[in-house]
C-alpha cells in the first residue's frame, strides 16, 4: 500500500515539474527577443528550481528512498553503543517533498493572477509583442536612379548640406486635422508680482545651438587615370586575332580570328582589301601559297579550304572527317603538300595538286597544338598538349622519332634553315632548340611568365620572335639566347606573331588589334583596328 502512494505522489511531483518547465519556455523566448527584465530573471530562475526540485523528489519515491515509515531498529551498533541506531527512514525529507506540490502550484497561481503581475492588455508582458510607436515616421521618396558613369577621381568630400526645407503639405491633405491639435488660447491677467523666470540647466540647451565642431580637412588619392580606349574600325575583327601570315611580296597580310573570318590586309594602304572567307567554326590558320596568288586555311570547323586570293573563290575544300578540327595547318616549300593536325591527335598529310591523303598519321594521344614542315619537303613535325614531340618522314608516313620535349604542351614550333634543327616553345614557358639528328635539346630561351603560343624565325634565320599568353612579344638571338627586345600591349594574351617586310614586328591577340612594332623595341602603333564591341 505504502509503495502505490509513493508512486502517485511520484506522479503528482512530476506533473508540477512539467507544469514549471511550461512556464520557464516563454520566458526564455523573451530573453531571445528583448533580453530580461528585472523581473522575468528571478522568475526565471525560481520556475527552474522549483521544476528540479519536484523532478528529484518524484525520482526518490519511484526509487522507494523515502518510505513511510522508519524501519525497525535491527541492531547495528554504532561505534560500541547499543542503544544507538540508525533509521533507514527520511521522515523530514519526505514530508518536505510531500509539502512541495502545493507550495509551488499556489505560487505559480499567484504569480498568475496576483495584483502585482504586470500585464499589457490582458497579455503576459514575457510573450507581449513589442509595442509599436504611436506615430510612423513620413515614407521617404527614392532618389531617382542615375546612369552608370566610368570611375573618375574621387573628390574631397563636400561640406555637410544644409538642412532640408519643411515639407509641403498638399492641399487634399491640408484639411485633415492634426493629431494633437493645440490647446485654445485663454486669456489670462498677470500676476500682481512674477518673480523672475530662473534660467534653464545647461543640460536643457537644445543641441541645435550649440556650435559645430569643425571637422578636419580630408585629402582623398584620386584613381590612376583609366587608359585610353582602344581605336575601333568596322571591318576589323571582331574576336581575338589567332594568325598572322605576311604575303611573300610582302604587302598584304593574312589573318585569322575566333570570329570565324579570314582577312586580306594591304599594309602600305593600312585598310582590309577583303574578308577572305569564312569558316562554320573558329578559324585557326591562314597561309599564303608560294605562288602569292592563292591561299589556304584551315579552323575548328574540320575544313582546310583553298582560296582564291584576288576574290576569295574557293578552289577546293580538304574534310578531315571524323578526325576533328584542323587546330595547326603548314605548308612544304613547293606548295605540294600540307600537313594539318586535329583536335583527335591525328596528323594528316594532304597532296594539295591532286587533291587527295596522302596519310592519316597516329600516335598522340592528345590534341594536336603545333605542327612544322622542313624545309626540303621531307619531314614533318608535330606537337601535342601534353608535350609529346614526334617526327614523320612525308613520303611514306613512318615516324622517325619520338621524344617528351616540355612538360607541357608545344604551341608553336620551327624549323631551321639547314633542316636539322627545330624550335618549339611550350606551356612550361620555356622555348628549346632540338637537335633533330639526336633528339638532344641544345639551348633554351627563358623568359615568358606565361605559354608561349606562337613562334617564328626571320628570314636570315638569326632572330626568333616568340609570342606569349603573358601579353608581350619576345625578340631573341638565335646564337646567343639572349633577349634582344620585348613588345609589351599591355591589353592581354599575344597569339599571333611575324615579321614584316621591312623587319618589323607584328603581333595579333586578345585585343583583336594588328599591331606594328619597332624591331629594336618600343611603343607598338596599331596598325588595324579591331570592331567595335
Amino acid at each position: 500500500m505504502n509503495r502505490l502512494a509513493d508512486r502517485l505522489l511520484a506522479l503528482v511531483l512530476a506533473v508540477v515539474a512539467i507544469a514549471c518547465l511550461v512556464r520557464i519556455y516563454p520566458l526564455i523566448g523573451a530573453f531571445a527577443l528583448h533580453g530580461f527584465s528585472e523581473v522575468g530573471l528571478p522568475r526565471l530562475a525560481a520556475y527552474s528550481a522549483a521544476a528540479l526540485a519536484c523532478f528529484i523528489g518524484a525520482l526518490l519515491f519511484l526509487a522507494g528512498l523515502l518510505p513511510g515509515q522508519p524501519a525497525q531498529a535491527i541492531g547495528v551498533p554504532l561505534f560500541g553503543r547499543d542503544a544507538e541506531v540508525e533509521p533507514e527512514g527520511r521522515p523530514g525529507l519526505r514530508r518536505a517533498f510531500l509539502i512541495l506540490p502545493a507550495i509551488v502550484v499556489l505560487a505559480m497561481l499567484g504569480d498568475q493572477f496576483g495584483p502585482w503581475r504586470p500585464h499589457q492588455g490582458g497579455q503576459d508582458v514575457a510573450s507581449a509583442p513589442p509595442v509599436e510607436p504611436a506615430s510612423k515616421p513620413e515614407p521617404v521618396a527614392p532618389a531617382p536612379p542615375q546612369a552608370a558613369k566610368p570611375l573618375e577621381p574621387a573628390a574631397p568630400a563636400p561640406p555637410p548640406a544644409p538642412a532640408p526645407p519643411p515639407v509641403q503639405v498638399p492641399p487634399e491633405q491640408a484639411a485633415t486635422p492634426p493629431a494633437d491639435p493645440a490647446p485654445p488660447e485663454v486669456a489670462l491677467a498677470p500676476p500682481a508680482a512674477s518673480p523672475p523666470l530662473a534660467s534653464p540647466p545647461a543640460s536643457s540647451v537644445p543641441p541645435q545651438t550649440m556650435p559645430p565642431a569643425a571637422e578636419p580637412p580630408v585629402t582623398v588619392a584620386p584613381l590612376p587615370p583609366a587608359p585610353p580606349p582602344l581605336p575601333t574600325e568596322p571591318d576589323g575583327h571582331r574576336d581575338a586575332v589567332v594568325w598572322l601570315a605576311v604575303a611573300p611580296d610582302g604587302r598584304s597580310i593574312l589573318s585569322a580570328s575566333t570570329d570565324r573570318m579570314i582577312k586580306l590586309w594591304d599594309i602600305g594602304g593600312k585598310h582590309l582589301i577583303r574578308t577572305l572567307g569564312v569558316h562554320k567554326d573558329m578559324a585557326r590558320t591562314a597561309l599564303y601559297m608560294p605562288d602569292g596568288l592563292r591561299a589556304l586555311t584551315a579552323g575548328d570547323d574540320g575544313e582546310i579550304v583553298l582560296r582564291q586570293l584576288s576574290d576569295g573563290a574557293v578552289l577546293h575544300v580538304f574534310s578531315s572527317g571524323a578526325n576533328g578540327g584542323a587546330n595547326k595547318l603548314a605548308i612544304s616549300p613547293d606548295g605540294k603538300v600540307a600537313v594539318s593536325g586535329h583536335d583527335t591527335g591525328n596528323v594528316i598529310v594532304w597532296d594539295l595538286d591532286k587533291g587527295t591523303v596522302l596519310h592519316v598519321l597516329t600516335g598522340h594521344d592528345w590534341s594536336i597544338s603545333a605542327v612544322a614542315v622542313s624545309p626540303d619537303g621531307m619531314r614533318a613535325f608535330s606537337a601535342s598538349i601534353d608535350g609529346a614531340l614526334k617526327l614523320w618522314d612525308i613520303a611514306t608516313g613512318k615516324e622517325l622519332r619520338s621524344w617528351r620535349g616540355h612538360d607541357q604542351g608545344a604551341y608553336g614550333a620551327a624549323f631551321t634553315a639547314d633542316g636539322h634543327h627545330l624550335v618549339t616553345g611550350s606551356g612550361d614557358l620555356t622555348i628549346k632548340v632540338w637537335d633533330l639528328d639526336t633528339g638532344r635539346e641544345i639551348r633554351r630561351f627563358e623568359g615568358h611568365e606565361g605559354t608561349v603560343y606562337a613562334l617564328v624565325l626571320s628570314a636570315d634565320g638569326k632572330r626568333l620572335l616568340s609570342g606569349s599568353l603573358d601579353g608581350t612579344a619576345r625578340l631573341w638571338d638565335m646564337d646567343s639566347g639572349n633577349q634582344i627586345a620585348m613588345f609589351d600591349s599591355h591589353t592581354g594574351p599575344i597569339y599571333a606573331v611575324a615579321f614584316a617586310a621591312d623587319g618589323t614586328v607584328l603581333t595579333g591577340g586578345y585585343d583583336r588589334t594588328i599591331r606594328d612594332w619597332p624591331a629594336q623595341g618600343g611603343d607598338g602603333t596599331v596598325l588595324f583596328a579591331g570592331a567595335p564591341q
